[in-house]
């Protein structure tokens, strides 16, 4: 789609649409798809969704590994293992008739990229590499070093032929899109002209290897020391030397895993918030994967908010909340709140206040009882009740004025579920051909493979909670 044409779209509002249902269990229960790539911008849920799906996976009967490159290191925190490393370890816990297995990793960046040096260089010139000041600063944070090496990993393990299904979690990446960019950029650099051009001298040897070096690279060498300093190009030009012979491989590597993502066997999985901007960014991931010929399952609708209070609405509730702030008005003469007619209530019915204080305890999480709500430093045994005439202290909240500020949390529950809708309803607009699997909001953090069990459970049923569809 051309992006202005895109972006003029998104500025209309567009009417509901139905997507597909992405069917998650289908999707994990096919023998064919080997690699699931869970990929997005930051934030959205990337590495708990590619756990959830690894637990249900292998608990499903396939054998599982997930990679993740999440340095928060929260997945090896939910699956019980102390420390994940760049080597493939059991979870345990995986239960169930038939159950398989499940592995978990973390990617080491540095170690994984040592990896590559010692498998495709002699002892020798390994060592070299490997002690090169400048390889050193490359392999532990040259740009798009991650995302190549997370690809050379997927690689390895697809390669080793261990594991019948390969759960990759993307780098917490600027743009999604680096995933899929960043291996080609290293690769192009490692294998581009201005590398080759610091291997000429080596490769020509001899007088007119020196000829060259003193007269060809004079002024470039002399500006690049300049601005680098003269000891960190002779250490640029000590490493290409030495990693002379494994240049093609890179590109060759990066080349041939770009092709196991496009194949048949892989599915991406594009994750994001029922936020404008995750959903921008999944829209654009959604098209590149479109023209890259990737083969995208679907995307995953995270922490979608929704209340089993729908039928009141947030304009409703904020009228009865308003209405409920005169409740409370003294009756001077007789010495008693006065309460208005119970007509007022007509705009939200008992009916739905009692459903709406069942359902919202996770907007705040507090007590609501009215008999235990006081001042926080009385005492409710000792302290002396208001005398008679008198209007209730400013610290004690009535039954009336509880309802309101909860009938106004719930109207900003309810912009929120419309909010996120319409948000919804603008991406598939844009992208009617992309099926869509949403997972309700949680009320706290996964910590453990319990949680990941409610998790993958809601990525199958597609459970939108209540008042979100």
């Amino acid at each position: 789609m051309d992006k202005a044409a895109a972006a003029t779209s998104t500025t209309q509002d567009p009417a509901p649409s139905l997507a597909p249902v992405l069917d998650i269990d289908a999707l994990l229960g096919d023998p064919g798809i080997r690699i699931v790539v869970c990929c997005g911008s930051g934030g959205v849920g990337k590495t708990t969704t590619a756990a959830a799906l690894g637990v249900r996976a292998a608990e499903r009967g396939r054998k599982a590994v997930v990679l993740t490159i999440d340095p928060a290191r929260r997945l090896a925190q939910s699956m019980g293992i102390d420390s994940l490393d760049n080597i493939p370890r059991q979870v345990p816990g995986i239960t169930g008739e038939g159950a398989g297995e499940l592995h978990a990793m973390m990617l080491d960046m540095k170690r994984t990229f040592d990896e590559i040096v010692e498998a495709h260089a002699d002892g020798e010139r390994a060592r070299a590499i490997l002690e090169n000041p400048f390889y050193q600063s490359l392999s532990a944070g040259f740009a798009g070093t991650q995302e190549y090496m997370a690809m050379e990993k997927l690689g390895q393990l697809r390669a080793r032929n261990e594991w019948d299904l390969i759960i990759v979690d993307t780098p917490p990446s600027r743009s999604a899109l680096d995933f899929l960019d960043a291996p080609k950029r290293l690769g192009s650099f490692l294998d581009g002209k201005f590398i080759k051009l610091l291997m000429a001298p080596a490769k020509m040897g001899g007088r007119a290897g020196m000829k060259f070096l003193n007269v060809g690279m004079s002024m470039m060498t002399g500006t690049l020391g300049k601005l680098l300093g003269g000891q960190f190009l002779r250490d640029v030009q000590t490493f290409v030397a030495a990693m002379d012979t494994m240049f093609g491989g890179f590109r060759t590597r990066a080349d041939a895993t770009y092709k196991l993502l496009q194949a048949p066997g892989t599915a991406f999985l594009v994750v994001a918030t029922p936020e404008r901007d995750a959903l921008r960014e999944a829209a654009y991931f959604v098209e590149r994967l479109a023209a890259e010929e990737m083969p995208l399952a679907g995307l995953v609708l995270n922490r979608v908010h929704g209340s089993d209070a729908a039928r009141l609405s947030a304009e409703r509730a904020l009228a009865a909340a308003e209405n409920l702030d005169g409740v409370g008005i003294v009756d001077q003469t007789a010495g008693k709140a006065g309460l208005r007619d119970p007509a007022d209530w007509s705009v939200a019915s008992p009916e739905a206040v009692t459903a709406l204080v069942a359902t919202e305890k996770d907007i705040e999480d507090r007590e609501l009882d009215p008999e235990t709500t006081r001042d926080s430093e009385g005492d409710p045994e000792t302290d002396p009740e208001p005398a008679s005439g008198t209007a209730p202290g400013p610290d004690t909240a009535s039954v009336e004025q509880l309802t309101a500020g909860l009938l106004r949390l719930h109207a900003e529950r309810m912009q929120v579920v419309a909010r996120e809708r319409h948000t919804r309803d603008r991406f598939t607009a844009l992208h009617p051909e992309v099926a869509v699997t949403e997972v309700a909001a949680l009320p706290g953090d996964v910590h453990d493979l319990a949680g990941l069990r409610t998790i993958g459970d809601r990525l199958a049923t597609g459970s939108a909670p209540a008042g979100a569809a």
